[in-house]
């Protein structure tokens, strides 16, 4: 290859890579790019996107059972000084997403569900929504401590185990549950040396 054939490919890659990355960089791609993140397709596959599309267009929860399951997380993670309450923080969505991604949360979840508005019913004479504030802690310090529990409450405590497990990990990785333990992602070794 002598000079001028240098010369050409020098030339031609040098316009070619300034029309590349004119053309690359626009606004309306950045725009494109932010929708698709937004929308949670963002490096999925197609069929991931299917399932994912199928999971928020279902509901499993009745209105009365996810009013329940609120209040259930609201007991669990309540709001403090630091931090809003677990369904503040989008708990019950989250349980609700994951009842329908894994359906061997299904049966324990409404069963227990059941169980505890039964419960209820059989103490108070009333809807496990209609009791006082006390009342409900009554009913969920039966089932909250697995050790003291009574054996006619085992269902109760592995139904609240769950509940208690989705709701934990509801709260700890949404944005409030983050900010709440002070996660503030990896960063360098600082050196004072």
């Amino acid at each position: 290859m002598d000079r001028r054939e240098n010369l050409k490919v020098l030339i031609t890659g040098t316009v070619a890579t300034g029309f590349l990355l004119s053309t690359g960089c626009s606004p309306e791609d950045s725009k494109k790019a932010a929708d698709i993140i937004s929308a949670g397709s963002y490096g999925r596959t197609p069929e991931e996107i299917i399932v994912n599309n199928r999971l928020h267009a279902d509901t499993f929860f009745t209105e009365k059972e996810k009013s329940m399951v609120s209040v259930i997380s609201d007991i669990i993670i309540p709001k403090d000084d630091l931090s809003g309450s677990a369904s503040e923080s989008g708990v019950p969505d989250f349980i609700e997403f994951m009842m329908k991604d894994n359906p061997k949360f299904q049966l324990p979840m409404r069963g227990g569900l059941m169980w505890l508005e039964n419960l209820s019913q059989s103490t108070f004479d009333r809807s496990f929504l209609d009791i006082t504030p006390d009342e409900k802690i009554t009913l969920i310090d039966k089932i909250a401590y697995p050790d003291t529990t009574e054996d006619d409450m085992m269902f109760g405590v592995k139904f609240f185990n769950l509940m208690r497990n989705l709701t934990c990990t509801g709260f700890f990785t949404s944005k409030m549950g983050i900010e709440d333990i002070g996660y503030v992602g990896n960063r360098p070794n600082q050196w004072d040396g």
